[in-house]
Order: structure tokens, then C-alpha cells, then sequence
């Protein structure tokens, strides 16, 4: 009988080796992305498949999203803000088995903390991150769930206020005051505005939303009692002084639209014809959700300005500038750097007035200057908390400028904002505030100018011939430009005849090398700078938003408004 062949075929290796993880080590360094990010890009793996083939190389055991399901959370060991925060569970099983579950096993530093808190005797399990984010946001519908029922018998009376808006509940307000402000906030957060403004003139109230950075006008209200009403209706619900009518009042209120918590920031300011009102809408969870996933190409900036600012975000020490009027996406900008180079490995805190985006194990610290929490007293501080990375919401005063340049000196890496025209009046900004020059050249890296330009809306844009004095005017005529092709949205339903929908950011980085350290130190005149800046490849914002006319992308008129 003939013996049967022997298999010669070599048996399958694990997936992930140490050579894939010493390449993903690169990888990350690169671009700036969590090694376990990067390890499972490479890998290419399924992510059920890759946390089986990653566990064991731990010595931990794998755990799906069905076997995590049928865990129980231990909330009194690690709340559910640090386990959202640092990635990180800590549950029973249904034997009552005291269970760690880790997204990253690599970040050592977190996992002992955790065994700190649980207990070293705690099994240790691995999940993919997605799967625990979606047990946790589970968790949190319960958690939210217990509080309501809580409230409704009777131990909540002391929270925060929370009024339910919906199309059924605005149709059953008997006052039709309620009913109008209900069904304005409602509406604007349809249509995705950042603002309410509620404008008294003589005898009549106008309604405004701020859309994609403009204000477009909704409806207008006859009769000076109705004006009176609204805004009394919204000092209410923001708890301010109804019968104070003579100075400017600041408050907030939060609202709940289709189970989100959306948070709103009110300005009441008195005028001649009684009081206007604005309302800064805030969406936490939408922002936290965003920032999950922020990242500088999700901003739409150009491949040359996106490697400008990650560079600037990778070095280990000094001052990063961003600049830019109110609205112009700086924080944005901000946050999208950090996002790309938090490890994990880094301690990193932020200073804001408010908090926008909830970033995942950042320790972030909103200013309260009621209560004497200022920018300046924060960020001091912070440097007695060991931070390797700050981010400074905003600097306003002198003592702000100078601890901010005096932590960039003393190794740390500072990411911060400043309101400036452009990127050479930052430095004039910054000496006018007494910041030494020398001291303010040796810790800066770099300064980002930003704007958002509205973008042609892609159902009614069409192609158009631009008068040849105005393309001169604009500079569209130069050899660079030729084959042009402007467009400009017409206007219809999808734009709401306004002919644009969505922005994108536009951006120039100005890199700072030894010579302009050696000019910004000896005060020299802008001219000097701005000659040092060409030369060094400085994209003006200008020359970026020309080339998106010449593409279609935008237009002229949007051009002009934005940048004169």
C-alpha cells in the first residue's frame, strides 16, 4: 500500500510579528497616529481577527462585542467619564468575576492605573476600540435612562433644568411666545446654525441664523410687546434678571432635541429700541463624536499647509500660533493637530473658555472667572501638573502671553490662538503685550493663518465667463491661471438660494527659521518679515483661494468677503 504523500506546506504564522510591529512603531512616528491605530492598518486584519491575533501577545485573552455585551460595568471603580476618557472598563461577569478590558495594550502607563483602581487580581481582556465605544454609548442611554427616573421621583430637583423640543411638543404649547422661541431654536438646529440673533428695531423683532458663517434672515415680528416678550422668554429659560433691562446679561440654558443635550450660550444687550438677543448653539455630543475621528484632512486644507502644521505639531518643544477672526475654525485647527499626535504617551492639557470638543484622556479645563479661574492663574497651574502638551484656548492679557512663552522656553510644547489680521501681526500683537522679543523668537516654531471660505453649492453651480477687468482686478489672468473655469452657484432648495453650502479652510503657515528669529528679536519692520516669508515658500491665503475660484470651488464675491 502505497504511503500517503507528507504535507510539505509550511504552517501559517501569526499575522502580527514583531518585524509588523517595529513597522507600525514607524508608522506612527510618521503620522502621528496611536501605534495601535497604525499596527492595525498594516495589519490589515478584520478587527475581531486582530484583537484575537494581538491578545495573546500579551497574554491576555481576547473578548468580542457579544462576549462584552453580557458583561455588567463597575462604574463605583472606574466612573464612566474615565472609562469614555482613558479607554478603559471595568466590569463582572456573570459569575461575578471582577474583569479589566483594555483597548490598548501597549500603553502601559494607562493599564497599571486601571489595575490600580480594579485591583491586581483583575483578569485582563482586550477589545477592539470600536466595540467598547459602542458598549460604553450603550451605557450611557442607561445611565441617562436612571437619571431621568431619578428626576421624576422627586431626588433630582437640584439638576440642571432641561426642556424636551419636538414638533409634537411645540404644537401643544399653549403660549404662543413658547411656541415661537421653541420653534426657532428647533429650526435652527435643522438647518445647522451656529447662532440666533434676535434683532429689536422700532416695533418689530427680527430673526436672523448664522449659516455657514453668514447671517441669513428668516422672519421678521411686528408689535414692540411681542419683542419685549421673546427675549423675556429667553432671560427665563437662561435664568437671568427679567426686569433688568438696562445692561448686558450673559447666561445659558440646554435644551434636549431628539434625545441630544444641546447646550446654548445667551448675550442679551440692551439698544434703543429695547434688547437684542443671541444664542450660541453648542452640540457636545455631536462635537465629542466629531472629534473621535478630527483630523487635519478632514478640514479640507491643501496637502502643503496640512504637512506645515503637522511638523509644527510634532516638534517636542515651543509655541504654535494659530489666527484668525471668531469663527474662522482655529480652535478646529487646533484640535485636529492634537488629535493626530496624542499617543497616549504625552501628558496633554487644554485651557478653554468654553470646552467645545471632548477629546478621549486629555484632561481639559474650562475658565470660570466668576470664580476667579482665569487664563492666566489656569495655565500656572497646569505647569505645576507635569504636562508634556498645553493648548491655551485663547491669548487675551499680558500674563496669559508671557507664562504661555515662558512654558514654550521651558520644554513643553504650546498650541494656542490669538486674534490677528494675519500672520506678521501676531509678532507686533505679542510685543505689544510686553513679551520680551527674544524670549518671544526663541520659543515661537510657527504661526497658521486661517479663514473659511464658503464652497459652490454642487446641484445649481454652474460654469460662467468673468469680465476680463475682473479677473485682472483679482489676478486670475496671470499664465498660472490659464484654463480657468469659475462657477457660481445660482441658488436653489438644496442651498436655500443662497448658491453655497458647506466651508472649507484656508490656511497660511508661516515656518520660523533662525533669520526671522534673528528679525522678530531686533524688532524689525514688517516689510523685513514679510520679504523673509516669501522667500521661505510662504502660501498667501489670497493665492489659495484663487486657485479654488479658478477650480470652481468658490467665487470671487465670496473671496472679497472673506479676505477684502
Amino acid at each position: 500500500m502505497n504511503a500517503k504523500p507528507e504535507d510539505t506546506t509550511p504552517p501559517a504564522g501569526p499575522a502580527i510579528t514583531q518585524a509588523l510591529i517595529q513597522a507600525a512603531r514607524r508608522g506612527a512616528l510618521g503620522s502621528g497616529r496611536p501605534l495601535i491605530v497604525e499596527l492595525e492598518a498594516q495589519s490589515g486584519l478584520a478587527p475581531e481577527t486582530f484583537v484575537a491575533e494581538l491578545a495573546p501577545l500579551f497574554g491576555y485573552r481576547p473578548l468580542s462585542m457579544r462576549e462584552l455585551q453580557e458583561l455588567e460595568p463597575l462604574f463605583d471603580r472606574i466612573d464612566y467619564p474615565e472609562s469614555l476618557q482613558r479607554n478603559v472598563l471595568a466590569a463582572h461577569d456573570s459569575a461575578g468575576a471582577v474583569r479589566l478590558v483594555l483597548v490598548d495594550p501597549f500603553d502601559g502607563v494607562n493599564e497599571a492605573w486601571a489595575l490600580r483602581r480594579v485591583g491586581e487580581s483583575a483578569e485582563i481582556f482586550i477589545a477592539h476600540r470600536a466595540d467598547l465605544a459602542a458598549y460604553l454609548a450603550q451605557q450611557e442611554e442607561r445611565l441617562r435612562a436612571m437619571q431621568d427616573i431619578v428626576g421624576e421621583m422627586g431626588a433630582g430637583a437640584s439638576a440642571e433644568r432641561v426642556d424636551e423640543i419636538s414638533l409634537s411638543r411645540i404644537s401643544e404649547d399653549e403660549s404662543p411666545i413658547v411656541r415661537l422661541v421653541n420653534s426657532t431654536i428647533y429650526d435652527a438646529l435643522k438647518l445647522q446654525a451656529s447662532d440666533i440673533h434676535l434683532e429689536c428695531d422700532a416695533g418689530t423683532l427680527g430673526i436672523k441664523y448664522r449659516i455657514d458663517g453668514v447671517l441669513a434672515h428668516i422672519g421678521q415680528l411686528s408689535g414692540a410687546e411681542v419683542a419685549e416678550q421673546v427675549i423675556s422668554r429667553i432671560k427665563v429659560m437662561a435664568e437671568l434678571d427679567i426686569a433688568e433691562r438696562r445692561i448686558p446679561q450673559d447666561g445659558r440654558f440646554k435644551v434636549r432635541v431628539g434625545g441630544r443635550d444641546i447646550d446654548f450660550r445667551v448675550s442679551i444687550m440692551p439698544n434703543i429700541f429695547g434688547e437684542d438677543a443671541v444664542l450660541r448653539l453648542l452640540d457636545r455630543r455631536a462635537l465629542t463624536e466629531e472629534a473621535q475621528s478630527l483630523r487635519l484632512d478632514s478640514l479640507g486644507l491643501d496637502a502643503h499647509t496640512m504637512g506645515a502644521i503637522r511638523g509644527l505639531a510634532a516638534k517636542p518643544h515651543g509655541m504654535l500660533l494659530v489666527t484668525g477672526p471668531t469663527g474662522s475654525g482655529k480652535t478646529t485647527t487646533l484640535y485636529a493637530a492634537i488629535t493626530e499626535i496624542h499617543s497616549g504617551r504625552d501628558k496633554i492639557i487644554t485651557i478653554e473658555d468654553p470646552v467645545e470638543y471632548r477629546l478621549p484622556r486629555v484632561l481639559q479645563i474650562p475658565v470660570n472667572e466668576k470664580k476667579g479661574l482665569t487664563f492666566a492663574r489656569g495655565l500656572r497651574s497646569i505647569l505645576r501638573h507635569d504636562p508634556d502638551k498645553i493648548m491655551v484656548g485663547e491669548i487675551r492679557d499680558d500674563d496669559t502671553a508671557q507664562i504661555a512663552v515662558q512654558a514654550a522656553l521651558t520644554g513643553h510644547l504650546v498650541f494656542t490662538t490669538v486674534h490677528a489680521n494675519n500672520v506678521f501681526d501676531v509678532v507686533g500683537r505679542f510685543l505689544h503685550m510686553g513679551v520680551d522679543p527674544y524670549s518671544f523668537a526663541a520659543a515661537l516654531n510657527g504661526i497658521v493663518a486661517q479663514r473659511l471660505l464658503r464652497l459652490n453649492c454642487p446641484d445649481c453651480a454652474e460654469e460662467v465667463t468673468l469680465p476680463d477687468e475682473e479677473l485682472r482686478q483679482a489676478g486670475l489672468l496671470a499664465a498660472e491661471y490659464l484654463g480657468a473655469r469659475p462657477r457660481i452657484g445660482r441658488g436653489c432648495g438644496s442651498c436655500r438660494g443662497t448658491g453655497y453650502k458647506g466651508r472649507r479652510a484656508a490656511a497660511e503657515v508661516l515656518l520660523v527659521n533662525d533669520a526671522l528669529r534673528e528679525l522678530i528679536a531686533s524688532r524689525a519692520p514688517v516689510s523685513a518679515l514679510k520679504e523673509n516669508a516669501a522667500t521661505s515658500g510662504l502660501v498667501p491665503l489670497r493665492a489659495q483661494a484663487l486657485h479654488w475660484v479658478a477650480r470652481g470651488e468658490t467665487t470671487l464675491a465670496e473671496v472679497a468677503r472673506v479676505l477684502g
